[in-house]
């Protein structure tokens, strides 16, 4: 190694050493791969397997796999729709509940080789991995830990097939940026044709650090979602709902995937020692699932901006399930909807960043942001410098309007701000604006204010 290398070596030592030792004194900080993860901020979800043509949402595992005939399957199509809709990254359902694999494992029959889908040779995780990359978008894995159909599930051995298909998934299909654990595990189910009710301790069956290890080893870059990350958390809710008070922390070791107490999760914990930002997803329909029955249920673009603004207006990722059709396709009301959703949001926020300014805080914690002449104002973006942790508890925004300071017309408490905030408020016209830090458990750090 050249002296160079090893003074390179050397300062990170050191530079690795002094961030844990400001973690341990400041409270948890994001990775670089958590801050990559949370700057895509739309991504997109697709469920899709023998529920789609048996009109399910959730299977009980006995499906016929002769089920699964997708007639003019594009996942380019996919992609272009993504892509449209602004999104960074696609997460596929490679196995939902009932078991059925999306890829040819070879650990179980329950499996597309066995559908009449290209002649039983095909591999969709492979398809969707391949385009997704040729679109530039980056690759997820949703992997069920409940399997309806497997007999062994609620034994050892269920956990050991568990742990060799994630492995597939995870050595098989090039870079992975996020692996989803669902937090729904046990219940009724086919189970080898057992027909039964089988109940697991959803915090020790899995034995999720054993698959939090094989993840790190084998992905170090994953983001791994659950209750309680350890990447990134579920929002609680199905709605892509952030709390307005959004803390990217989570006390980790009391938080898995299945916790009971998922009233806590919209708003994360401040005194959290783990960071974990939340993941808000929702589906663009009604179902996870397509069913023809909701092609009028379409979220609306203006109904899916809003969910925007609540999840990554509040601190957020927003993660939108598009439900693909019979035919192999995202449907065209779906498509559009989605691609009108990011064209509100261009609009409504997309000139603010063209606006940021940085920001240095004064010895009271308060800002004052100069325009180069008055202008007229309804979005303001807000950001902290994450890196240093999330410090901010409350914060409060005025504007001058001629001589005076008068509040800016907010409905919603402000109070963190994390990654990122979005207020929205009635048009006003002003030069100036004032940014006061009213309340942070450390020295804040404000990063920048965008305005439009």
């Amino acid at each position: 190694m050249t002296a160079t290398r090893l003074l390179t070596a050397a300062l990170l030592t050191v530079a690795l050493a002094t961030r844990a030792d400001a973690q341990q004194a400041d409270g948890p900080r994001p990775s670089e791969a958590q801050l990559q993860w949370q700057a895509m901020e739309t991504n997109a979800f697709v469920h899709f397997g023998p529920n789609t043509f048996m009109d399910k949402e959730w299977g009980y595992g006995d499906a016929d796999p002769q089920v699964f005939a997708p007639t003019r399957l594009d996942v380019d199509q996919w992609m272009r729709t993504f892509k449209a809709a602004g999104m960074r990254g696609v997460i596929l359902t490679c196995k939902h509940h009932d078991g059925f694999c999306l890829w040819p494992t070879k650990w179980t029959d329950y499996s597309i080789s066995r559908s009449p889908w290209r002649g039983g040779r095909g591999d969709l995780v492979r398809e969707v991995s391949d385009a997704a990359r040729r679109h530039g978008l980056k690759f997820g894995i949703y992997l069920s830990p409940w399997d309806r159909h497997q007999a062994s599930y609620g034994s050892p051995e269920y956990v050991d097939y568990y742990y060799r298909q994630m492995e597939e998934l995870l050595t098989g299909y090039g870079e992975i940026f996020e692996v989803w654990l669902d937090g729904a595990n046990g219940g009724d189910g086919y189970y080898g044709g057992a027909r039964e009710t089988r109940h697991i301790d959803r915090r020790t069956y899995y034995n999720f650090d054993r698959i939090y290890e094989l993840i790190h080893r084998l992905q170090p870059q994953a983001i791994i979602f659950s209750d309680g990350g350890p990447g990134c958390r579920w929002v609680g809710n199905e709605r892509g709902q952030a709390a307005t008070t959004c803390w990217s922390t989570l006390r980790g070791r009391e938080v898995y995937p299945g916790y009971n107490h998922p009233e806590e999760l919209p708003q994360g914990h401040e005194d959290g020692d783990q960071w974990t930002p939340a993941e808000c997803d929702l589906s663009i329909r009604p179902g996870w699932f397509y069913h023809e029955s909701e092609d009028s249920l379409v979220k609306s673009p203006q109904e899916l901006a809003e969910i925007y603004y609540q999840s990554v207006g509040r601190n957020a990722l927003m993660l939108l399930n598009f439900p693909v059709n019979r035919e192999g396709r995202v449907h065209p009301v779906d498509s559009a909807n989605a691609v009108g959703m990011r064209r509100i949001i261009d609009s409504e926020v997309g000139l603010c960043m063209e606006h940021s300014v940085p920001v240095k805080l004064s010895k009271d914690r308060s800002a004052v942001v100069k325009m180069p002449q008055r202008q007229r104002l309804s979005r303001l973006v807000l950001q902290e410098d994450i890196r240093e942790g999330q410090r901010i508890r409350a914060f409060s925004v005025e504007y001058r309007d001629k001589k005076k300071w008068l509040p800016l017309p907010l409905d919603e408490e402000t109070t963190t701000i994390g990654y990122k905030r979005i207020l929205r408020f009635p048009e006003i016209e002003t030069d100036r604006l004032r940014i006061r830090i009213t309340d942070s458990r450390d020295e804040p750090r404000l990063l920048s204010v965008s305005f439009q």
